[in-house]
């Protein structure tokens, strides 16, 4: 959530920001309604304070004139009232603030759209395969690894399900990738329930905008998460962490449940695009002095990942407009899939500044007598299944249509290739 005083402070710099990312924000209607709140709050304070100051002088008479008792009921009544007002205006307040998404850094490249995402750098060398690769949904099918049909007949389409060496594949992957950031890059896994109260998705930033792209169980108002960033977000919510304990690093694997309403096409073969799917997930609460260095440090320890499981990967820093709504800066990492033919996208990469911190109202003191401040907070994949398992499909596939299994992965999967 953006700082109210921040917009009364800088409306047209606020304004602008937004337009960056495509927004057109009604800052004159949040304006208005924090100019009518705080007026209506001063006289609050005015009622209380002559109720106070007729109360004590009622206290201190030995005789208790009724028309000065009255006179603190009518007072009572009338703040009973006003107080509503002051509710129902901050609470129009507040749903106007949750719509606005935060501000792009000013070193964000300007666009509307991913075609304006910059390209930083390409790793690794792309095989020069002896024969035309295939595409990981017939490699999958030819194995008996992946089963899309099936996966549909349970659950409809964008399902899948894995089967045999498939399913074992997916296991030794996210397996490795958690010993990975646990053992080297000091994070602390944690397994986070995939049920979410509301408040919960609103600190992350999904709720109330994005409510169409999520499931929900009615009945009990929880909300399945779209990725483990939701719960790591409600870890800390309405806490003061002390300055010594930062930073904290978060590692979790969870299932993640998406709508996913994109238009149909070729996204929609295989599993690059599917309503439910696993990802390791990456997540850092830090001081606002060290977030950039923290999100150089999250970008490499994803870059880790691509560059360990040997496949061609390259690194975007994405445009105003394409990035997420919580996040002020962000990047991109994708790796190549040779039998798709493009680039996809494993990972990103975001600094959200105080941005959820402010909606889940996560502080910090740096003193102990020191006024709390917000952490910053920063996510990203490290790395999102099943986009890494067609990779390696494709990558790593041979011309008698078996699968050989990357170095690393071996140890965890117990073999080094996957055949009929």
């Amino acid at each position: 959530m953006l700082s109210i005083d921040l917009i009364r402070n800088n409306p047209e710099a606020v304004v602008a920001a937004l337009e960056r990312k495509g927004e057109n924000p009604p800052i004159d209607l949040i304006l208005s309604l924090d100019l009518e709140r705080r007026s209506n709050l001063t006289l609050l304070e005015g009622l209380r304070s002559d109720r106070n100051r007729i109360s004590k002088e009622i206290g201190i008479l030995k005789e208790k004139p009724q028309d000065r008792i009255l006179e603190v009921r009518e007072i009572g009544q009338q703040i009973k009232v006003l107080e509503d007002k002051v509710k129902e205006i901050e609470d129009s307040l507040s749903n106007e603030l949750l719509q606005l998404p935060n501000l792009p850094a000013e070193d964000v490249p300007d666009g509307v759209d991913e075609t304006s995402n910059v390209v930083l750098n390409e790793y690794g060398k792309m095989t020069n395969f002896d024969f035309n690769p295939l595409p990981h949904w017939t490699l999958g099918e030819n194995l008996g690894i992946i089963d899309l049909p099936r996966g549909s007949k349970i659950s409809g389409s964008r399902f899948y399900s894995l089967k045999g060496q498939g399913a074992r594949l997916q296991r030794a992957v996210y397996s490795w990738m958690l010993d990975l950031h646990t053992d080297l890059h000091g994070y602390t896994e944690v397994y986070v329930p995939y049920l979410v109260r509301k408040e919960i998705m609103e600190g992350s930033g999904n709720l109330p905008k994005f409510a169409d792209n999520l499931y929900r169980d009615e009945e009990d108002d929880l909300w399945l998460i779209p990725t483990a960033e939701v719960p790591l977000t409600g870890l800390h919510r309405d806490e003061i962490l002390e300055a010594k304990d930062l930073p904290i690093y978060y590692v979790a694997h969870t299932p993640s449940f998406r709508r996913e309403k994109a238009a149909g096409g070729k996204d929609t073969r295989g599993i690059k695009r599917v309503h439910q799917f696993d990802k390791v997930e990456l997540y850092k609460l830090v001081t606002p002095q060290s977030s950039d260095d923290e999100l150089d440090k999250l970008l490499k320890d994803a870059m880790e990942v691509c560059r360990l499981l040997d496949i061609p990967y390259r690194i975007l820093q994405l445009c105003s407009g394409d990035m997420s709504f919580p996040s002020a800066k962000s990047f991109d990492l994708e790796m190549w899939a040779p039998g798709c033919e493009e680039w996809l996208e494993v990972s990103s990469c975001s600094n959200c500044t105080d941005f959820q911190a402010r909606r889940a109202n996560i502080r910090y003191r740096s003193e102990k007598t020191a006024r709390p401040d917000l952490v910053h907070t920063l996510n990203g994949s490290g790395l999102a299944l099943p986009r890494v398992m067609i990779s390696i499909i494709e990558n790593y596939q041979m011309a008698d249509g078996s699968i050989k299994i990357p170095e690393v992965i071996r140890p965890y999967f117990g073999g080094d290739i996957i055949s009929l």
